[in-house]
């Protein structure tokens, strides 16, 4: 993360740097906009990830339209995006951007960007029809960057559709909240008033007489609160800053292996790990998912119990694959091809990276599934 913070912020230097400069749209695409396709690891000298004028022919299609950039994950396009020149307002988005969006179920995001400013779409009201208002909103011409955390999911090897709708929902969410206290600590209202000396736990009724006497004493104290937030937050920072100019450390190895110190036989590989943290990703922290490694394979657990495993992870091999609780299905295995991976056996599948996981999201859903029903394991131990 901190190397990606790292490039984002040298792109909002480079923005602010040339932007001036980019009269034309064309200008606009090469200096500023491939350059983040770039960071985001799609290469756009590699006509795989990234096709400039994306023409589709599909109903409604008019033959001179065409999207600027047509952004593909493992041959399935994920992300259309407008390009405008860099003084142009983004007012609203092109009629055309929406239509090959909501022609093509495989894309969940849209963007429209004029190089400073990116405007991320989804279809979070009804499904398969963009959005009329951004979930996400970046500008690239304010100095450091704050929102390099939300464009981290859109990178090519860790896209997943949806973990950027719930990026999406939550994006909503938190600018909605945001607006609500800021509104809250603007203007004291009564509500809130009644609010904070409920928390207090005042010893008096709370009636609209004291509520009206306690106002300016709740505005002074928020003043006072949110001042000595900044104060000890900038203080932090400081003294973070001090510790580490005093006593630098080398950052330890995340690629290391752990080797358990009770079998010195059974070594935890990074490989591993990253399966149980994609996994992990992909279905949610509330799946409850446990690692568990032993000396022939590593196991993803479903609340710990061994005998509900989502997969095993057979790393070792000259031809690494997961396990899967269950036989795969036609409609498994045209999943798996799609992806560019291969079905080994009737219930295991090619992975050599971790992060190829991502691209079958749909059957790590399945094996959650199977752990969940109950009736799997009943008939079972019926047996």
């Amino acid at each position: 993360m901190d190397a990606f913070i790292k490039k984002m912020n040298t792109h909002a230097e480079h923005v602010k740097k040339v932007g001036a400069h980019c009269v034309t749209e064309e200008t606009t695409k090469q200096a500023l906009i491939l350059p983040l396709l770039d960071i985001l690891g799609f290469n756009p000298y590699d006509p795989t990830k990234v096709k400039a004028e994306f023409y589709s022919d599909f109903p409604g299609a008019k033959v001179s339209e065409r999207v600027d950039y047509a952004l593909f994950c493992h041959g399935v396009p994920v992300m259309f995006i407008e390009a405008k020149a860099y003084g142009e307002k983004l007012t609203n988005h092109c009629p055309q951007l929406a239509r090959y969006f909501n022609a093509t179920p495989e894309v969940t995001v849209a963007a429209i960007t004029n190089g400073k400013e990116w405007r991320f779409f989804t279809d979070l009201k009804d499904k398969n029809i963009m959005d009329r208002e951004p979930f996400l909103q970046v500008s690239f011409d304010k100095g450091e960057v704050d929102f390099a955390d939300r464009l981290f999911g859109f990178r090519h090897d860790h896209f997943q559709p949806e973990a950027l709708r719930t990026l999406a929902e939550e994006s909503i969410y938190i600018d909605a909240f945001k607006q609500a206290i800021s509104d809250s600590l603007r203007e004291i209202d009564s509500e809130f008033v009644r609010y904070v000396a409920t928390k207090a736990k005042v010893q008096r009724q709370l009636n609209a007489r004291f509520i009206e006497t306690l106002t300016p004493l709740v505005r002074h104290a928020v003043e006072r609160a949110v001042s000595e937030m900044v104060v000890s937050s900038l203080s932090s920072v400081n003294q973070q800053k001090v510790i580490e100019r005093a006593a630098p450390e080398e950052e330890p190895d995340e690629t290391a292996d752990w080797v358990n110190p009770e079998n010195s036989r059974i070594v935890t590989t990074y490989a591993e790990r990253r399966i149980l943290e994609i996994a992990t990703e992909i279905v949610g922290e509330e799946s409850e998912l446990v690692g568990k490694d032993t000396e022939s394979y590593y196991t993803i657990l479903y609340q710990g119990k061994v005998n509900r495993w989502l997969l095993r992870y057979y790393g070792d091999k000259r031809n690494p694959a997961i396990q899967l609780p269950f036989e795969l299905n036609e409609q498994q295995i045209r999943e798996i091809n799609r992806a560019g991976l291969d079905a080994v056996s009737n219930n295991q599948v090619s992975m050599e990276r971790p992060e190829h996981l991502m691209r079958i999201p749909g059957l790590l859903f399945d094996a959650l599934a199977h752990c969940q029903d109950d009736n799997n394991f009943k008939r079972a131990s019926s047996n």
